[in-house]
């Protein structure tokens, strides 16, 4: 299988991922006070999360940061069992990211032409 990595693929995924790690790093506070999820669990959940969202975008030069993109995609989905708004961010979420990984390659390969 073929994956080549564009430009525009990196600026959009890092753009999706940017904005994520920032709602998941704020599941922490609402898991703690609103879900009464342990102080402990609620931060290795949302603030793991959000610091994988930023290697991932960091990694995204390169195929292995798309891999680790799509695995935070399934778990933000995943925290919704904290927090059950996350089932549906978490889902918007991975739309995006999925939309921006086939607009950019669509765009580019357009442009390319």
């Amino acid at each position: 299988m073929n994956f080549e990595v564009t430009p525009g693929m990196r600026r959009l995924g890092a753009s999706v991922l940017g904005m994520e790690a920032i709602v998941v790093a704020l599941i922490t506070p609402v898991a703690i006070q609103i879900q009464g999820v342990a102080v402990a669990v609620a931060v290795a959940v949302g603030i793991g999360l959000a610091v994988l969202c930023v290697v991932a975008a960091g990694l995204l030069k390169r195929p292995v940061g798309y891999v680790i993109g799509s695995l935070v995609q399934l778990l933000a989905i995943a925290t919704g069992f904290l927090v059950p708004m996350m089932f549906f961010l978490g889902a918007i979420f991975a739309a995006l990211w999925i939309t921006a990984i086939f607009v950019a390659r669509r765009v580019e390969g357009v442009t390319s032409r």
